[in-house]
């Protein structure tokens, strides 16, 4: 058999680390490799670009008639230059924020740009919030720790009631639409006819490595919102991390296809400071890993062959499942790809062998894939995979600058948290106290509440694991400590295409029970369904209980004990809240929040006669 080929992509050398272990089981590893140098701001590079490749395209958004809207890196410097000039009328500071309301799009990121040049922090806000959420309980809070003195909304129709109901009196609303309730506004047109001048420059000049860029809010996928308080610093800290691990970056500007959303570091702090600081450009992609929004991520894909790509694992699979009948997006996308990378959650190996499949296809060789470790507390990478032998799960070893400590036995969760020390790392989050406090153990390291184990514990320089969230994890009334992570991550992958993502139930119970969220429309295509039949007719069908009647039995079967083994689930029509705080908007489950809103589902799981909904392995 011929030996695999990978597409040669200069990730600058193999991660190295040195391992201290300490009396009471502790570990660190160090990274080896020195840091190189970055810049004090993050717009130092946008200053950089301008100056050596003016005309390069830096930014650009497909428009009403199908064209590419671009901007330069000159352009961008002339208009974050004037959009800072503006801010400043308005005595804004990190005590009186900007604050963005808006999907990804030209206004967004040049804002976003002025005010980073002026030194006043921004906060890109979650569109779900004012969108979705019809309490805008989560718009609320994250208001009310900022207390902003702009607000942007970049479309004052569709977010017209979230202002109305919770926009403080002092703030300045800029839009670019009329706002429904008459509410006094201004345009941001405004912004960009306002000549840079000297004020700019002066507020530009006292800018530093540890000023405030912006403020991003967790996702609150265990808890409400925190904002983390994002500097200089860290972004240019982690990008200068970045670069060093993909080298291939610096070879050749970069150029993205990308929709994540930027109020979250993957997108925001990760995507877009790729381009920015190594020169690139980046389309934006108004699509989405839904079947309405993937449609457009395919035409832009069939037009723009991206140099890495990055999406979430459903993204991933909608795109390989389209290739496999596409052959100008088959061909276009592998035509000049270097790496794939993901983020949000694990990407099943299904989906990962379904990709080297089509690599093998199109261009005689597969496309590395690359993972890591990485949160909005960290700006966000602190571990890289890298290479051709990496696996779902490999989180691999720390990025230069970085230090990792291995505490055994977290909370008593029999477990071993990883936490982490570096520049990219934040100084706390924003107006709260107790909980940076909390954030951080007595070395100063960030506990990060995830848990990871060794690849290999025999050569523990080999790189780690993801092995899930302790706060998740349980006992089973037998004392029997249950995994939820990697449970979580087998039911989903066996489920797949039929299943979104499961909680696990059984918090001293006798065994595990599962309340499982449905992909509903990928069952209807799946089971050629009525298009007109709600969830719970399609979940109903003979056919489709059948498969998940096959789905328990299959789980039952692999299992190893009471704590791999689910004895009991449930489908539910009704999909996860946002304002109940049941799923993040990005899509996470919290745990925690399902179970305490879904207790009457719980209770089915384990009651004595169970109805017919329940489903339970044929043993």
């Amino acid at each position: 058999m011929s030996a695999v080929k990978y597409r040669q992509a200069d990730v600058g050398g193999v991660l190295h680390a040195t391992l201290e272990t300490r009396a009471d089981g502790t570990q660190v590893l160090r990274s080896s490799d020195t840091l190189g140098d970055f810049p004090a701001r993050l717009t130092d590079r946008l200053e950089h670009w301008a100056a050596t490749t003016p005309d390069r395209v830096f930014v650009a958004r497909c428009g009403a008639d199908g064209a590419w809207v671009t901007i330069t890196y000159a352009q961008m410097l002339d208009r974050a230059q004037r959009v800072g000039q503006a801010l400043l009328k308005h005595g804004l500071s990190a005590e009186r924020p900007v604050a963005i309301l808006s999907e990804n799009d030209l206004e967004h990121l040049t804002l976003a740009l002025g005010a980073m040049w002026v030194g006043v922090p921004y906060a890109p806000i979650s569109p779900a919030y004012a969108t979705v959420s019809q309490d805008f309980g989560k718009l609320r809070q994250i208001l009310g720790t900022l207390t902003p003195g702009l607000v942007f909304a970049s479309n004052g129709a569709a977010y017209g009631r979230a202002i109305a109901a919770c926009m403080p009196d002092a703030a300045v609303v800029l839009t670019q639409g009329e706002l429904p309730d008459g509410r006094a506004y201004e345009r941001f047109a405004s912004l960009l006819d306002t000549p840079a001048g000297a004020e700019a420059a002066a507020a530009h000049a006292a800018v530093g490595p540890d000023t405030i860029a912006k403020f991003l809010f967790t996702s609150g996928s265990t808890k409400q919102p925190k904002g983390v308080i994002n500097t200089h610093r860290m972004l240019c800290a982690n990008l200068q991390q970045i670069r060093q691990c993909f080298a291939f970056l610096a070879s050749e500007p970069p150029v993205l296809v990308d929709w994540l959303p930027w109020n979250h570091t993957f997108g925001g702090n990760h995507n877009v400071g790729i381009v920015l600081y190594n020169g690139g450009t980046l389309y934006i992609d108004d699509g989405k890993p839904t079947p309405a929004g993937m449609a457009q991520t395919l035409r832009n894909l069939r037009e723009i062959a991206p140099t890495i790509y990055f999406n979430v694992p459903k993204g991933f699979e909608e795109i390989a499942n389209a290739m496999d009948h596409d052959e100008v997006l088959r061909k276009t996308l592998y035509s000049r790809v270097k790496a794939f990378m993901f983020a949000g959650a694990g990407l099943s190996q299904a989906v990962w062998d379904h990709l080297d499949r089509l690599g093998e296809e199109t261009v005689g060789e597969r496309i590395c894939i690359f993972t890591g470790l990485g949160m909005t507390e960290t700006a966000p990478s602190c571990t890289f995979a890298l290479g051709s032998n990496v696996q779902s799960g490999d989180i691999g070893l720390p990025v230069p600058g970085v230090d990792v400590k291995l505490v055994p036995n977290a909370e008593g969760s029999g477990k071993t948290e990883i936490r982490f020390k570096g520049p990219n790392v934040m100084p706390g989050y924003w107006r709260m106290p107790e909980q940076t406090a909390e954030a951080f153990d007595d070395e100063g390291f960030y506990r990060t509440g995830d848990a990871v184990v060794f690849k290999d514990p025999a050569d523990p320089l080999k790189g780690l694991r993801f092995d899930g969230r302790i706060a998740e994890d349980f006992k089973l009334a037998t004392g029997t400590f249950v995994s939820v992570g990697p449970l979580r991550a087998k039911v989903v992958l066996a489920g797949d295409p039929m299943v979104q993502d499961v909680v696990v139930a059984g918090l001293n119970r006798d065994f595990i029970g599962l309340l499982v969220f449905p992909r509903v429309a990928d069952i209807r295509r799946k089971f050629n369904l009525p298009e007109d039949w709600t969830a719970t007719q399609v979940l109903a069908a003979p056919a489709v209980r059948e498969a998940f009647q096959a789905l328990m039995d299959r789980l039952w079967a692999e299992g190893t004990g009471s704590a791999t083994r689910p004895a009991a689930a449930l489908l539910l029509a009704e999909p996860p809240s946002i304002d109940r705080g049941e799923v993040t908007d990005k899509g996470s489950i919290n745990q925690r929040a399902v179970l305490a809103h879904r207790g009457a589902e719980v209770e089915r799981l384990y009651a004595e006669t169970r109805d017919a909904e329940v489903i339970v392995p044929r043993r």
